[in-house]
């Protein structure tokens, strides 16, 4: 496998916002939704989609800071409830998106914590089986 490029930084904002990736950038997006910190990444993506919405309606609300703090907070907490509920499903429309078929995330990420699984198993059978 080719190894990832890394697109510039407007390029990611493009991508955080939904746009494709250039082919070849393709290895990256199967590695930014495979990584060890893929949802820690999801996260990210979710925070920088939503911060310009915040900041927006908190200028945009009128009445007290305190109130307006609290409705751009919960606003976000919703967000990021259903960004989560969803993450696994943007993640697979990512690497569709970059050419990778349908399953293509999940199945990267399964075979990378087989090995783990795998000594998890032989540490268990170590202790309790004798």
């Amino acid at each position: 496998m080719d190894a990832p490029i890394r697109p510039n930084p407007l390029r990611w904002l493009l991508y955080v916002f939904g746009a494709g990736l250039p082919a070849r950038h393709r290895t990256w997006v199967l590695h930014d939704v495979t990584a060890p910190t893929w949802r820690l990444r999801h996260l990210v993506r979710v925070t920088v989609q939503l911060a310009p919405i915040g900041v927006a309606l908190y200028l945009l609300i009128p009445g007290p800071a305190h109130v307006k703090a609290l409705s751009v907070l919960a606003g976000a907490l919703l967000g990021y409830f259903y960004s989560l509920a969803y993450m696994q499903e943007s993640a697979e429309h990512r690497v569709a998106k970059a050419g990778y078929p349908v399953g293509s995330a999940a199945a990267v990420r399964a075979e990378a914590e087989e090995g783990g699984r795998a000594a998890a198993r032989e540490r268990y059978a170590r202790r309790w089986r004798g």
